[in-house]
């Protein structure tokens, strides 16, 4: 599974409740009670590119709900506890965020429709919410298949959300001040890989796979360090496209990468032994065809 997607989330959440509770500490310092109903200025962020509004609690209440999000152990507590302040809270600034959280939860238990829906809410309540946008593009495409009647509205669909993404972060603001140019920078090429990745899952369902290794390719090259699950689809669009040398040398890196998932290894391990099926077959009647 990708988690870079999550983990990436997870970290502009714990920034935002880092915040929460520096302004909590310091309104109780002044004898006032934490995050009250006014809420207070953010202090000026440092030097640097503009920096996104940061979201405010209303109550310490709310407040609780959010940090229920931020401490939650696994994909079903985190489910909880986002519905919980969608439903306590409706107004909440940290509603988009949550059902964000909500979507990527989803998608850790492998429930595709519920990951829609909670995705598809966090766009609705964010119309500029890139991230859901580009969970949504990779979703659609990965569960699309070539014979699908309605093939192309999905694909278009998902393509839609990712071209969309792609926009919004040419210009998109960091997302909270704790987070350097730098860093923002390299995140945001991240962000532009999966929309990359989006389209060459598209092409795959298209039975395009020369299509689908240009931009397998594109989003590789976004990154210092690729994901793996990444690699080993671009080595199954290598397969499709019957270049099965490059697939074994693509998988063959990913097999020696380190600390590797085993669910990734027995995928990418699969996927290799198929590559040498697959050459040995198309070498076949080369071996049978008469010496001229």
């Amino acid at each position: 599974m990708n988690h870079r997607t999550f983990w990436k989330a997870a970290i502009m959440l714990a920034c935002a409740a880092g915040l929460l509770l520096a302004q909590g500490k310091k309104d109780q310092k002044k004898g006032q009670p934490a995050a009250q109903e006014q809420p207070a200025q953010p202090a000026a962020p440092p030097p640097g590119s503009p920096v996104a509004k940061q979201p405010q609690v209303k109550s310490q209440k709310e407040a609780e709900a959010v940090m229920a999000i931020v401490n939650a152990q696994n994909p079903d507590a985190r489910i909880k506890a986002c519905d919980e302040l969608v439903t306590n809270f409706a107004d909440s600034e940290f509603k988009p965020l949550a059902l964000y959280f909500s979507a990527v939860s989803y998608q850790q238990k492998n429930d595709y429709e519920r990951m829609v829906i909670s995705a598809e809410r966090a766009v609705e309540a964010d119309p500029q919410h890139y991230q859901a946008m580009l969970l949504l593009a990779q979703a659609i495409a990965m569960r699309t298949r070539e014979f699908d009647l309605d093939r192309e509205e999905k694909l278009k669909a998902a393509e839609g959300y990712a071209t969309k993404a792609m926009e919004l972060l040419k210009t998109a603001p960091r997302p909270n001040p704790n987070i350097t140019d730098e860093q923002w920078a390299e995140a945001k090429k991240d962000f532009t890989a999966q929309a990359h990745e989006s389209f060459a899952l598209a092409a795959m369902a298209r039975n395009q796979p020369d299509k689908a290794i240009e931009e397998f390719k594109t989003a590789i090259s976004l990154t210092p360090t690729p994901d793996p699950s990444t690699l080993v689809r671009l080595a199954a669009a290598y397969n499709k496209a019957e270049k099965y040398d490059d697939a074994m040398a693509t998988l063959d890196k990913v097999l020696a990468l380190p600390d590797l998932h085993p669910t990734v290894k027995q995928i990418a391990q699969a996927e290799r032994n198929r590559s040498v099926q697959l050459k040995q077959k198309g070498a076949a009647p080369a071996q049978l065809a008469p010496a001229k």
